[in-house]
């Protein structure tokens, strides 16, 4: 569809020099000898282009009308009698430029592509917060089941404060979407959303990427950096698996909950900041409370309202609705003709136990539709994964002959390094421990210390 320029002005002859040149650039183009009349005309409009005096109603006025009806339809007004009063006046009334008479046609032809273009951008900026917005919508937080709803209701309760959110739940039940969903219905929703893996950030650049950095801090410091913290003010800090934070980290963090406040590595000037801080854990913190490697204090900071989602396996009446979900979401980008599931297949995915909780769902709906060549998913499409079972497990005896419990466990840790390079976080994933469970374990084997696993870690 060709972009239409609706042209305003009481000049007849003018109408018609401006009707050929647009025409002859290639646009559509409508006329209006008034007010009146663009009125009738501007909702088929891209774009309006109109004196300001007019028999009538003026063009201001026509402006005004015209931003009631259509707030974002650009409007470029022209006058002889230009001013920089009537610039400011049209300016301020919602117009996107201001043109005088006499003009050069091939300039006035410029701002109009110039107000077209810039309409466009705003048009999709709005469309794609519009799709960010439905994407964090309680409905696209897919659960029917009682426990979902109840969560729902907790999130829906504390999104429009600055309580402190703990999420608690094995990984991939969708921690990440609730923490988002939270900001995304919280009076911050326009302020920065920022994600930190604290599993994912070697400890010894912990502190400088949460708290940032001052010039001459350490070697290669040549310039002041500001942290995650610094870049989340009047935001949300979403922490993720803070189980694993180190002691050390856990006093700053402990600061910052408490006085909003903190220094940046190597400074001693005092930051304030204003942060809403969400928390998330796949694992128990009041067993780490009991080995003594999560502070009591930054627990019960964390832990205002805690919101515990369950694994998948004890919701399955979520699982069809969360495949039917997964098949729109991936069909389309996929390029897929998959249209629903059959029975047979949802009674597939309705029986297996599902260890990587909702994550694992999603990807094992995308990996099927990539490999389905048909409109309807069968049971054979789906592709389960099937984790062999090691001999340990299905050996008769309980433990491996002439071994202890603590022997055994020793020889699996000690296993799990050797598997992992000696690399502490790959081991404790490996052992579904936290970093820090684990390290209390290496030291009650002394071998904390270790220089190899140490200096790999």
């Amino acid at each position: 569809m060709k972009t239409r320029i609706l042209v305003v002005e009481d000049e007849e002859k003018l109408r018609r020099v401006l009707e050929l040149h647009f025409q002859s650039s290639g646009y559509e183009v409508d006329l209006a000898g008034s007010a009146e009349e663009a009125l009738a005309l501007s909702d088929r409009a891209h774009v309006v282009l109109t004196d300001l005096k007019l028999p009538g109603a003026s063009g201001q006025e026509l402006l005004l009308s015209l931003q009631r009806q259509n707030p974002s339809l650009p409007v470029i007004v022209m006058t002889a009698f230009g001013t920089v009063e009537t610039a400011v006046e049209a300016m301020k009334n919602g117009a996107y430029d201001f043109v005088l008479k006499p003009f050069s046609l091939d300039h006035l032809r410029r701002v109009i592509e110039k107000a077209l273009e810039v309409s466009t951008l705003r048009e999709e900026n709005r469309k794609l917060k519009e799709e960010l917005g439905q994407r964090y919508e309680f409905d696209n937080l897919v659960g029917s089941s009682r426990a979902m709803q109840e969560i729902f209701a907790v999130v829906a309760r504390v999104a429009p404060t600055r309580a402190t959110v703990l999420l608690c739940g094995e990984s991939g039940v969708g921690k990440d979407m609730i923490a988002r969903a939270i900001h995304h219905h919280s009076p911050r929703r326009d302020r920065p959303f920022v994600k930190i893996n604290c599993t994912a950030i070697p400890e010894n650049l912990l502190e400088s990427e949460l708290f940032g950095y001052e010039k001459g801090a350490f070697t290669g410091a040549h310039t002041n950096k500001p942290g995650k913290f610094e870049q989340a003010d009047s935001g949300t800090v979403f922490l993720d698996e803070i189980g694993d934070v180190p002691p050390s980290i856990q006093v700053k963090l402990l600061r910052v909950l408490q006085e909003r406040e903190f220094e940046r590595l190597g400074g001693n000037r005092t930051l304030k900041i204003d942060v809403r801080v969400i928390a998330a854990t796949n694992v128990d913190l009041r067993e780490a409370l009991e080995q003594g490697t999560f502070r009591e204090d930054l627990y019960y900071r964390l832990n205002v309202v805690p919101i515990n989602i369950p694994p998948l396996r004890e919701r399955k009446e979520d699982i069809p609705a969360l495949a039917r979900h997964f098949l729109r979401k991936h069909a389309a980008d996929l390029g897929s003709a998959v249209e629903e599931i059959s029975e047979q297949a949802m009674a597939k995915l309705m029986d297996y136990h599902w260890p990587g909780n909702v994550r694992e769902l999603e990807n094992v709906i995308e990996r099927s539709l990539v490999l389905c060549s048909r409109t309807k998913l069968e049971a054979g499409d789906i592709r389960l994964d099937t984790v062999p079972r090691s001999k340990a497990a299905v050996s008769s005896s309980f433990l491996p002959e002439g071994m202890s419990l603590e022997e055994y466990e020793q020889s699996l840790i000690r296993e799990a390094l050797r598997r992992s390079g000696g690399n502490k976080s790959q081991a404790a994933r490996l052992l579904g421990l936290t970093r820090n469970a684990l390290r209390y374990r290496l030291s009650q084997m002394g071998l904390e210390q270790d220089k190899d696993s140490a200096e790999k870690d």
